[in-house]
């Protein structure tokens, strides 16, 4: 099955170049650009991509405005977005992954982590830059005003050992290999998080794990 993507950056240079990788990849076809914002909302709705590629900068609607329009919580049908960025300490990104992305990269992170993150969001998934993403949740979720909501449920110690593992960016692989339990098992615990912390991704779950401070005395991995 090929994943249908649609980009938006104001720099021609960038979308072409990211075309390029993307539509190299064998399950990959980039389906539209998009320049701006508006010009981004209306060809979701109109191609209604798997994926949408948006940068946070641009004119018009921002891609954390049209990731809200398009993936934002009171949207019945969100789509997926993934935000690609210059800056590794954006003061919008902590409100894009908000507005419902589901991931992001730096502009320089490469074809294959590129590819990884569109593939992950097509699944439903979503792919959290390590290197980028502990920082950033670090940084934002020590600010963040917003009261932080408790789970339905209290969570295991087994679901406690997964949450810290997701807020470190790591994937559900490396997860299993780090708790020494199966793929499908860490699928199964993720689930259980999302609905105990009434999030609606890896995204949301790993903000929760920063705003409640259970990452505060654990260290960025490179």
């Amino acid at each position: 099955m090929t994943i249908r993507v649609l980009i938006a950056d104001d720099q021609e240079l960038v979308r072409t170049g990211l075309s390029m990788i993307l539509d190299a990849q064998p399950d990959i076809e980039v389906v539209g650009q998009a320049s701006d914002g508006n010009q981004a909302v209306a060809l979701a709705r109109r191609l209604r991509p798997d994926v949408c590629l948006f940068d946070i900068r641009m004119p018009g609607l921002d891609g954390i405005q049209a990731t809200r329009i398009l993936a934002g919580p009171d949207i019945q049908d969100p789509m997926a977005v993934v935000i690609i960025t210059t800056f590794d300490l954006d003061e919008y990104v902590f409100d894009a992954l908000r507005a419902g992305a589901k991931g992001f990269l730096l502009k320089d992170a490469g074809s294959e982590l590129l590819a990884q993150a569109i593939r992950a969001a097509a699944n439903g998934d979503a792919l959290i830059a390590p290197n980028v993403t502990v920082r950033l949740l670090h940084v934002f979720s020590a600010a963040a005003p917003s009261p932080v909501p408790q789970p339905i449920e209290p969570l295991t110690e087994r679901e406690e050992q997964v949450l810290a593992d997701v807020a470190r960016g790591l994937s559900n692989s490396e997860i299993a290999t780090n708790l020494y339990i199966t793929l499908s098992t860490v699928k199964t615990h993720i689930a259980s998080l999302m609905t105990k912390l009434g999030a609606r991704n890896r995204v949301e779950i790993a903000i929760w794990a920063h705003q409640t401070g259970r990452m505060r005395d654990q260290s960025p991995r490179p």
